[in-house]
């Protein structure tokens, strides 16, 4: 029996460093896990890139594959976008696909891929209305997306606790919305 396969999409937010413990628990969850991080994330995290692809089995992807290329994943039953910055909340809403994480998850929409994020940003960027209008679009796009009561709650600006970030509430919903 194969396993489902989870894309775990990060962006540039300081839990992102805590991506591996991330991989671990939806692997002992019984998700395969495909990571794919946003560029500045993929800066982040180099020198913990051979780590996370031997922890994953699968390369960790931040760019397009070439056209005609065959794809390096196997298709995805579900998508987890966490920890989702203010860029990748308006870009994904705009459909801005400028880089890889975003493109995959505004086409999954379309190809009617169960996905789930969670944000991760802090007071100061969500009065900017796009933010709000972005969340409301997602959602009405059928984007699970865990913030405000019962997901994510953002902090002060540079108040932010990393290890706090509430990653069992995007794992639990990507195991409810592939189980249900």
């Amino acid at each position: 029996m194969t396993k489902p396969v989870l894309y775990l999409f990060g962006s540039a937010a300081p839990p992102v460093f805590d991506i591996a413990d991330a991989v671990t628990n939806a692997q002992n969850r019984g998700f395969d896990v495909c990571l794919g991080l946003t560029p500045t994330a993929t800066r982040w995290l180099a020198p913990q890139l051979a780590r996370l692809e031997r922890l994953t089995g699968h390369p960790v992807r931040s760019e397009y594959k070439m056209p005609g290329t065959p794809d390096v994943w196997p298709m995805a039953n579900v998508i987890a976008v966490a920890p989702a910055t203010f860029n990748t909340v308006n870009s994904w809403a705009l459909g801005l696909t400028h880089d890889f994480v975003v493109g995959v998850v505004a086409e999954a929409i379309g190809k009617q891929i169960p996905t789930v994020t969670m944000p991760c940003v802090n007071a100061a960027y969500v009065q900017h209305r796009q933010f709000e209008r972005g969340i409301r679009e997602l959602r009405e796009m059928g984007v699970q997306v865990l913030y405000g009561e019962g997901g994510f709650q953002p902090n002060q600006p540079g108040r932010g606790s990393p290890s706090e970030y509430p990653w069992h509430l995007v794992l639990d919903a990507a195991l409810e919305m592939h189980d249900g």
